[in-house]
């Protein structure tokens, strides 16, 4: 798929078990036209691997996840870099999703986030506040409770993003389903115009 070449990488990536299993299913994701959101293996109900992947146009249907789950079975049983037994869970970001890639940031400008870089930036590690503007370097924020003598507005460099994901308001809400339809249009007028040149 063409759509492969022109993902852009994670700013965000896994460590120890689940950059193992990202390693795995990352190539089989980007082949079937997805990209891989975060792969995180926990605690609860035994232990499940959740794994996060989305459309590049943000949409991700419960088929899309059923595809993709069979998929990736087969080469995780394959590898097999789990030692334990764990339920296989497939998911979009949500609406409240983590933030990974440079596009993630411009696509919800106007959006609240938080989130925690991985080293001091203006004395502070834990961010909260809207994101105002985007580019290739870094984003920058508009603090929502900024302290004493803090700047309301600080620009953090991607370089030092660890962590961070979305706020859920009734904005977002509205913006993401707007999205998600707009997205849905685009894929169906897509798929009709595909069958007329089949004809």
């Amino acid at each position: 798929m063409s759509e492969t070449t022109a993902v852009e990488p994670r700013l965000v990536t896994e460590t120890g078990v689940d950059a193992r299993v990202a390693a795995i299913i990352e190539p089989i994701i980007l082949d079937m036209g997805y990209q891989l959101v975060r792969v995180k293996l926990s605690g609860q109900n035994g232990l499940t691997l959740q794994i996060m992947a989305e459309r590049p146009d943000g949409t991700m249907t419960v088929n899309d996840c059923e595809k993709l789950s069979m998929a990736i079975s087969p080469a995780l049983d394959v590898e097999d870099p789990i030692d334990k037994a764990y339920h296989l869970e497939m998911s979009s970001p949500g609406i409240d999703r983590p933030m990974v890639r440079k596009g993630d940031f411009r696509r919800w400008c106007g959006h609240l986030i938080k989130f925690e870089t991985s080293i001091m930036v203006e004395g502070r590690k834990r961010f909260r506040g809207k994101i105002v503007s985007v580019d290739d370097n870094g984003f920058v924020l508009e603090r929502d409770q900024p302290a004493y003598g803090e700047e309301t507005m600080v620009t953090i460099p991607f370089d030092t993003f660890a962590e961070g994901r979305l706020i859920l308001t009734d904005d977002l809400i509205r913006d993401a389903l707007k999205a998600d339809k707009e997205a849905r249009e685009a894929a169906a007028n897509q798929n009709f115009e595909d069958e007329g040149d089949d004809a």
